[in-house]
């Protein structure tokens, strides 16, 4: 497939974004923020991620039977649509904080029937074998690695994913409207105000790193900008 990037069904031209800004919540910092943020995280996750999440879900094109990873999982919202999609096939979900992945739990109690497990794991170290992930997911984390940190993951989800297998990513990004660039100008008074997250944008760095991007779009949900890509394994 060809490289598609869009904005709320309109195309537009992809472009290579410079001076990012970076990580400045230190990662033995992130459990302990987003145990915190636990609490009333979902409805953050609501207002103003939803639409991204579900994009990405429906980009995964999930077939029952699969092996589907999900990084950073959170309190399940993406999780628990994914297990539903895959009743006969192993669901694996992750996170660095056990309050998210409580709430995750709990999600999850109302499939009682469903396979998955969910476990405490970060993104640098996967406990999967090399190969052997069709699919893995992964929401609104890279916005919180630091750049010298992110090909490191990204080789290790490459490791974990099958010949061909699919990639799908949503992370907050750059603003392209005066009111979206607000999220940026708080981030930079007080990054944790934003649960150390920034706008961040990886085409580039996935197609360096032996991915194919597929799709990459731009939504924006209560101003807040979301990147939604698909890429996959090159053989």
């Amino acid at each position: 497939m060809k490289l598609s990037s869009s904005c709320c069904g309109t195309s537009v031209k992809t472009h290579r974004t410079k001076n990012q800004l970076d990580a400045r919540v230190s990662q033995a910092e992130i459990g302990q923020v987003y145990d915190r943020l636990s609490r009333f995280y979902d409805v953050w996750g609501k207002l103003t991620e939803s639409r991204a999440r579900d994009r990405a879900i429906d980009l995964a094109a999930i077939k029952d039977g699969e092996t589907i990873l999900e990084v950073a999982v959170g309190t399940g919202l993406a999780f628990h649509e994914i297990v539903k999609k895959n009743p006969h096939g192993r669901n694996v979900g992750i996170d660095i904080s056990p309050g998210m992945l409580e709430k995750a739990k709990r999600r999850l109690k109302t499939l009682p029937q469903a396979n998955y497990s969910l476990a405490l794991g970060d993104a640098f170290n996967l406990r999967e074998p090399t190969e052997s992930v069709d699919v893995l997911v992964n929401n609104y984390m890279f916005d919180l690695i630091p750049h010298r940190d992110m090909d490191k993951i990204l080789l290790e989800f490459r490791r974990v994913l099958k010949k061909d297998g699919r990639l799908v990513l949503v992370d907050m990004t750059r603003g392209r409207t005066a009111a979206a660039k607000l999220y940026e100008l708080i981030y930079r008074i007080r990054p944790a105000a934003l649960g150390g997250c920034r706008g961040v944008e990886l085409s580039d760095s996935l197609n360096r790193l032996g991915f194919t991007v597929e799709i990459r779009e731009y939504h924006q949900q209560m101003l807040f900008p979301s990147e939604v890509i698909l890429a996959r394994k090159k053989a």
